[in-house]
């Protein structure tokens, strides 16, 4: 198998990881009323965190044999193998306007990751990272202080989200930082960039499960997916001296591909903000009978000349039976 074909198949592994990883976390969240941060008492989250270190790992892997404009978009996939793998295995399916942002968001998402390039990268200085540190500890608890305070949940599910796609995509590029700097003399030389990179990636683990509390699997899964790699690829454009191929017309191909991303997300949260249609009222029951009052709600009476049983009448003469006439049901004397 070649380098490049593993690294494809890496990638791809690495999406479904992330997918089921999403799904359980999802499904945490549904069902459990304790803790919406941090259930560490359900061992089902243990298996999402599990998936989703060897989600990361996975496309550490694919990366080390294939290039960044390749596997990065393959990582957009993660919200097309997540739908249908909700609808087969726990049989929870989307909709058709939900599928359709979905797909919105990948392939926008997906086009915008391919025109990045990493070509005359540089490194990330210390000014640098802390200013980067910074911002993102900053949008972090704006985003995060905003969904404390909308009524709607949908919304305040996209703003943890975006909140958990902050803090990931700090956490890949002080990844990209640490692994540029490493060295085996001194192992312990980015202890300060590792202990940033730890706190960004449990905080971004944290809000994530948070997120998918009362709004599904769609709308945050694709947030997550989309502004994680979109953060990550700004601060290399923007610190890193990355850019865009095909310079200006690939700038103007990028923003495009980031529009119909929003408006991708847009539609996924306007389709869980939209109330689901009520069900059909059941058909009306019978008329019933006016009281002796006149008032609707009583118990049905006698027609005129219908027979009333009364049961056994106690005394001598067990079998006697009463017989309303059509004068006493019709309240004559």
């Amino acid at each position: 198998m070649s380098p490049l074909v593993l690294s494809v198949v890496l990638a791809l592994v690495s999406a479904v990881a992330y997918a089921a990883a999403a799904i359980v976390q999802e499904r945490v969240a549904a069902s459990a009323a304790g803790p919406r941060y941090a259930p560490l008492r359900r061992p089902a989250w243990w298996g999402a965190v599990a998936l989703n270190g060897a989600g990361a790992a996975l496309h550490v892997a694919a990366l080390a044999y294939g290039p960044l404009s390749l596997v990065q978009p393959l990582g957009a996939l993660t919200i097309v193998f997540a739908l249908p793998m909700a609808a087969l295995f726990v049989g929870r399916g989307a909709g058709r306007r939900a599928r359709h942002g979905a797909l919105m968001a990948t392939a926008g998402l997906a086009g915008l990751l391919s025109l990045t390039t990493g070509a005359d990268a540089r490194s990330l200085g210390d000014g640098d990272r802390w200013l980067l540190t910074g911002a993102a500890f900053g949008a972090v608890g704006l985003l995060f202080a905003g969904a404390h305070l909308v009524g709607r949940p949908a919304l305040r599910s996209v703003l943890l989200a975006t909140a958990a796609g902050v803090s990931f995509g700090a956490a890949s590029v002080f990844t990209k930082a640490v692994a540029g700097e490493w060295t085996a003399r001194a192992p312990l030389a980015e202890w300060t960039a590792l202990l940033v990179l730890s706190v960004f990636a449990v905080g971004g683990l944290l809000l994530s499960q948070a997120s998918y509390r009362g709004a599904g699997l769609a709308a945050p899964l694709a947030t997550l997916t989309v502004v994680n790699p979109v953060v990550a690829a700004a601060v290399g454009v923007t610190l890193f001296g990355e850019g865009f191929r095909y310079g200006a017309a690939g700038a103007v191909a990028a923003l495009l591909c980031g529009a119909v991303a929003a408006g991708g997300l847009v539609e996924l949260t306007l389709d869980r903000m939209t109330p689901a249609p009520e069900a059909p009222a059941p058909p009306s029951a019978p008329a019933r009978g006016k009281g002796p009052r006149g008032s609707d709600g009583d118990a049905a009476g006698p027609e005129i000349g219908q027979g009333v049983d009364v049961g056994a009448v106690p005394g001598t003469r067990a079998d006697l039976e009463v017989e309303v006439r059509s004068r006493a049901v019709a309240g004559r004397s």
